[in-house]
């Protein structure tokens, strides 16, 4: 029989598991075998100065996390994997996206976006959406263009009024 201390602890990290699922914007799984641990390094920082969180958990304790939250992720959870946590919806699978573009031992399996399950194609699709300064950008450039167009057509009216 397994010792009451053992099993409080690991009744622990399933709980902290599962806290940190709910309470995140995205979650990511991924496998991270045959990465070295200078890339791993370099995937946390990286991870951390976008406010996302890597961690990595025994499977049997994750599964327990995942099933006390009522999601599915199949047959996701075999093999070891590495979990990312985010603030937001786009920005750990971006990351992600990226390092294994440089890192082709970064495999992408699942994610949980808002509490839902999702597959690799969703989250390529979440990868591909642009930066948030990107999208200012755009945003910004379309204001600007309706303005030039409404003072073209301000400065035309103007004028065939004077020739009137």
């Amino acid at each position: 029989m397994a010792n009451a201390k053992i099993i409080e602890k690991k009744q622990s990290i399933v709980n902290e598991i599962a806290n940190k699922v709910s309470e995140s914007s995205s979650v990511v799984l991924f496998e991270y075998h045959n990465m070295t641990v200078a890339d791993m390094t370099k995937l946390r920082r990286e991870l951390k100065a976008n406010n996302a969180d890597l961690k990595v958990y025994k499977n049997t304790l994750t599964k327990r996390a995942i099933d006390s939250l009522k999601l599915d992720l199949g047959e996701h959870l075999n093999g070891p994997k590495a979990i990312a946590f985010g603030a937001d919806e786009v920005t750990p699978v971006k990351i992600l996206s990226e390092f294994a573009k440089k890192c082709p031992a970064l495999e992408i399996k699942v994610g949980i976006i808002e509490g839902k399950p999702v597959d690799l194609e969703v989250l390529k699709k979440y990868a591909a959406i642009p930066s948030r300064e990107v999208l200012l950008t755009q945003v910004a450039s379309g204001l600007i263009g309706t303005v030039r167009n409404l003072a073209i057509a301000l400065d035309m009216l103007a004028e065939q009024k004077e020739n009137n």
